[in-house]
This record gives structure tokens, C-alpha cells and sequence, in this order.
């Protein structure tokens, strides 16, 4: 399976898709324990809740799932929470701590860096040209990397997460404007919001967010309670309206709004 699948727009906004994914090669999957093989920490149904809601959006999107490698992590491994706790480039436990890998499993060092070449690498190479063809096009591009995640998780946050989690690395990955707009939608939906509280963007944002150069990159965390029946298997998709317009009237004014 390849992994990522694109689709060309003409929209100046661009949405990354590094956590839906739920491929896991055959070797892989054999190694992960049956924990590790719920994939409890996917992004669920996070390609469909934005589907058709910008139409002329670009999307790419990795088709590979976090176990196998996360694209949202520094290819070096570097920590983007440094003292917190966080899962790494390949996961060794769940959003929980909990081992997810059969003992003696877990992918050493030189298996990293396969993956890294067969599956980060290819779908930051992807993001990367289609960033370029659309700041080519338009004169600049903005970068909304799509994210969901279960409401508590006490491994990684105290209580409940807010249902809209906007993250831009304190302000400094996109244009105010950007920021202006997200924040202002998510706040008149009466949804509790959080900015740059615990997600300030992982390493997508952080790395491709260039405002200076008209490379404009934000984080969008959602909790999954606000589009799913349940935060457990089935992870049954119920998103309301409501939300699907909030979203709509955010990639529709990022669209339009770079003279703001």
C-alpha cells in the first residue's frame, strides 16, 4: 500500500491527515500485542468529518498507522513535550503507557530508520511539494494538520480536554490573522477552547510553519467526543452539524482571508 494518498486542489488551504491511517504491514502487525492491535489511538473517522467541507481543499493524508511510525514526530525523535509525557517516533506504549508490543518486540534504533525512510519520510516529501505548489499559486498557504483525540487521558492530561485544541507553538506558526479566525469560529460555536494550552502543535506545525515566507501551519485537536458516539470500540461516527459548520466556516474563511 502506498503511503500517502494525495489530492490536488486549487484552494490555498492544504489539510494534513497523519493519523487516520490504520495500515500496519503484515510483519508489523504480527510483532504488536493484541493491546497494540485495537489501534486505540488512531484519529477515527477525522478524513470523513472534513470531507467536502472545503471544496478545492488539498489533503494529504498517510495511509500507515502512528504504530507503525508517527508523521507528526521530528524524524530525529526529539521529544516535542520535553518532561511530559508523550508517545515517541515509534510508539513503544498507548496514550496510556500501556506496552503495546509483544515483549522483545518493540523496533530498535536501525528498524526506526527504515521506517522512517519507508513511510515518514515519503509523506512529509509529499506535504512538502504540495506546500510549494500552493504558495506557488497563490502567493501563500495555509497548513491545517487535522487531529483527534480521546476527551481524558490522565497518561497525558489531568481532566477533560476542551473539544477545540488550537495549537500554533505559541503564536509563532502562522499569521495572526490565521489564528484570529480559527480561534474566533471555535469560540462562537460556545465550545469550550483551549490555544497553545497542551497541544501547541506537533512537529508539522513546528516545521512547516514559515509566516514570514507566507507558509502559514496550525494544529487542530479535536476531542473526540464532539464526533463520536463513544471514545471506545466501535469509535462509531456521529458527528453533529453543528460542528461540521463550525469547521465549514473555518477552511471557507482561511480560504478567503490572507488580507486580513
Amino acid at each position: 500500500m502506498t503511503p500517502v494518498l494525495v489530492h490536488q486542489g486549487d484552494s490555498p488551504v492544504i489539510l494534513g491527515l497523519p493519523h487516520t491511517g490504520t495500515h500496519v504491514p503484515p510483519a508489523i502487525w504480527a510483532r504488536l500485542n493484541p493491546l497494540g492491535q485495537t489501534l486505540a489511538d488512531t484519529d477515527w473517522h477525522i478524513e470523513r468529518l472534513y470531507d467536502g467541507l472545503l471544496p478545492g481543499a488539498t489533503t494529504v493524508r498517510a495511509t500507515f498507522h502512528r504504530y507503525v511510525i508517527d508523521a507528526n514526530r521530528p524524524p530525529d525523535g526529539a521529544s516535542l513535550y520535553p518532561g511530559q509525557n508523550t508517545t515517541g517516533l515509534c510508539p513503544v506504549t498507548d496514550f496510556d503507557g500501556r506496552d503495546i508490543w509483544h515483549p522483545g518486540e518493540a523496533p530498535q534504533a536501525d528498524e526506526v530508520e527504515d521506517r522512517r525512510a519507508r513511510f515518514h519520510a515519503p509523506y512529509h516529501a509529499a506535504l512538502a511539494e504540495q506546500v510549494a505548489r500552493v504558495h506557488a499559486r497563490h502567493g501563500y498557504a495555509v497548513l491545517y494538520d487535522c487531529h483527534s483525540i480521546r476527551s481524558r487521558i490522565p497518561f497525558l492530561f489531568d481532566g477533560e480536554l476542551p473539544v477545540f485544541n488550537i495549537g500554533t507553538l505559541n503564536n509563532t506558526t502562522c499569521g495572526g490573522w490565521v489564528q484570529e479566525i480559527v480561534e474566533r469560529h471555535c469560540r462562537t460555536s460556545g465550545e469550550f477552547t483551549a490555544v497553545n494550552s497542551r497541544f501547541k502543535g506537533g512537529w508539522t506545525t513546528r516545521h512547516y510553519g514559515r509566516p514570514a515566507d507566507g507558509i502559514h501551519a496550525i494544529q487542530m485537536e479535536l476531542a473526540q467526543r464532539a464526533y463520536l458516539a463513544a471514545e471506545s470500540p466501535p469509535w462509531t461516527y456521529a458527528a453533529p452539524e453543528r460542528l461540521r459548520a463550525t469547521l465549514r466556516a473555518i477552511l471557507s474563511d482561511l480560504a478567503d482571508g490572507a488580507s486580513l
